[in-house]
């Protein structure tokens, strides 16, 4: 029961894993100048966007689950563990399944880069939430 209680608190990461899933498999429209859907890199800008904001909600859920702020090693393990799972499985059914697209480990690399934003970004805001919490 505990765990379904924890998903609750999950619903937004997981509204926005299923964005991801459909949009990084669906077919998309053939660049003709070879420069990509806007500019050169795009693709990669999006990977990036997408396993931050992931990232973020996913940190977003846990502290709301856990009414708590605190600093766990254990958390950040396991979401960076569960992003690298979810990017990995999307190249590999861009890869395997949905021929249409490419699968590049360029593309893993940029969602790990997101991941790792996030998490950094997490430990920025709890270092600074904490050192306000000594200065009152």
């Amino acid at each position: 029961m505990n765990k379904i209680k924890a998903l609750k608190y999950q619903i937004w990461a997981i509204v926005w894993t299923v964005v991801i899933l459909i949009l990084c498999n669906i077919e998309m429209p053939v660049s003709t100048n070879g420069t990509g859907f806007f500019f050169e890199g795009f693709d990669k800008m999006v990977h990036l966007g997408f396993f931050f904001v992931l990232t973020i909600l996913l940190f977003y859920g846990r502290i709301n689950y856990t009414h708590n702020y605190s600093f766990r090693s254990l958390t950040i393990f396991k979401i960076i563990l569960i992003t690298a799972a979810l990017g990995g499985g999307i190249e590999l059914l861009q890869w395997k399944v949905f021929t249409y697209r490419s699968a590049e480990w360029w593309d893993f690399t940029c969602d790990m880069g997101g991941v790792f934003m996030g998490v950094f970004s997490f430990i920025l805001l709890h270092k600074s939430h904490y050192n306000e919490k000594e200065h009152q």
